[in-house]
């Protein structure tokens, strides 16, 4: 049966059922193996201190996933890994690779091994992220973009996930590191259970030689430019939330700050997945650009007036650390659907690659500023101000998709 056809028929209930348990099977998954992203990043105080390791250096224990998954994307789109293996079967193999690198974290006797742990890990990581878009994509034509909402949002909550870990055990740190681990192993279980949907396509590969007819593509770069201020905050601002997080509750007076401050970083980062959902909903109902727009003008507030409300009240501090976290994420999936929407057919797998590729490198220059001028100011109260430029440069960036006229190809005519 063609596709067209497929689309056309009604949906037996047998497939709507197979459609869901398997975005439920690959969320869950996404959910166990991408705890292993922030498992480092939630421990680094305590890694920090061990290693007597600054801001600047401390970065690199989250900048080493962000370095490792740019190489592993890259690697994987040169290569056609995802259409070379099984989805299911690269995606488990990856999970349980994955979660030995992390577990390196355990053995590593300095911060050299254990960035090169991370490195390792981000590596790895491309090979389980990326397939499972693709894997959910392969399910779903209509309501795709919050199908593919949906995975982000388990990716959130993965990320989220190492920090509430940290805050019900304590603050040993191995107990953190081992915990992502066997959460991944668990993972690859359910990702071997997974399998394509009716709706396979075409290879999308990267084609260096195409870069060039990329660039030159007026709707594709402006989409492009709006993802990349979009990363610009985003990792930042999840990689350094602990860190904020601990000095600005202690200056407030909460007692067991440092305890407090993981439990409120998993807050802000998990409830991100109301962001992921809210951000398909309102892209499906209002256009792209206008929910890209929306969520990042109100990311980018959040970051401009952090260091107000850095000394309290406690409540005002809590609640806009998570309004941030809603926002600074339910933008994300928009810039790729945009990508695949406004582009030509034949460069949509370089166009996105390089969207992802210069996304997470953007990453790790902005975690490392971040630190340094934290380092620099002796406080982490004014740090987010370097984050502001980002969703600055991704609502022009958007605006100016937005008059494009190929912008009505988007969401359904939505722009």
């Amino acid at each position: 049966m063609g596709v067209a056809a497929a689309a056309s028929s009604p949906e037996a209930p047998s497939e709507q059922a197979a459609r869901r348990r398997a975005l439920a099977l690959v969320c869950a998954a996404v959910v166990l193996t991408l705890t292993t992203w922030f498992s480092a990043t939630a421990v680094v105080p305590e890694l920090a201190a061990r290693w007597q390791m600054g801001p600047a250096s401390a970065a690199w224990l989250t900048n080493g996933v962000q370095l490792g998954f740019v190489l592993g994307a890259v690697a994987a789109s040169l290569t056609n890994l995802s259409d070379l293996v099984r989805l299911h079967r690269l995606m488990a193999t990856c999970a349980v690779l994955v979660a030995l690198a992390n577990a390196g974290l355990l053995v590593a006797p300095g911060p050299g091994s254990a960035i090169a742990a991370r490195i390792a890990t981000g590596i790895l990581l491309a090979g389980v992220y990326p397939p499972a878009l693709k894997l959910v994509s392969t399910w779903f034509r209509r309501g795709r973009g919050l199908a593919l909402g949906a995975v982000i949002g388990a990716l959130t909550l993965g990320s989220a996930t190492p920090h509430a870990v940290r805050y019900l055990g304590g603050v040993d740190w191995r107990f953190v590191v081992a915990a992502a681990s066997g959460a991944s192993l668990l993972g690859a279980l359910l990702f071997a259970r997974t399998r394509e949907g009716p709706y396979r396509f075409s290879r999308a590969a990267f084609d260096p030689r195409q870069m060039g007819a990329v660039l030159r593509n007026r709707p594709l770069l402006l989409a492009n430019l709006g993802y990349f201020g979009h990363m610009w905050e985003l990792y930042a601002a999840w990689g350094w939330c602990l860190a904020y997080s601990r000095e600005a509750l202690a200056r407030q007076g909460v007692a067991d700050a440092a305890s407090r401050a993981s439990l409120l970083t998993f807050a802000a980062v998990s409830v991100g997945v109301v962001g992921c959902l809210l951000g398909g909903l309102l892209a499906d109902r209002f256009g792209r650009t206008a929910t890209t727009i929306g969520m990042m003008a109100v990311s980018g507030s959040c970051a401009l007036t952090m260091g107000l409300v850095f000394d309290g009240p406690t409540p005002l501090f809590v609640a806009l650390l998570l309004v941030w976290g809603i926002s600074v994420i339910g933008d994300s999936a928009q810039f790729s659907a945009a990508v695949t929407e406004v582009g030509d057919s034949r460069f949509v797998g370089t166009a996105l690659t390089l969207q992802l590729g210069f996304g997470f490198a953007l990453t790790i220059a902005s975690i490392h500023v971040t630190g340094l001028v934290a380092e620099a100011l002796g406080s982490w109260r004014w740090s987010f101000l370097v984050l502001v430029p980002g969703p600055l440069l991704g609502i022009w960036a958007m605006a100016a998709l937005r008059r494009h006229p190929d912008a009505g190809k988007m969401a359904n005519g939505r722009r």
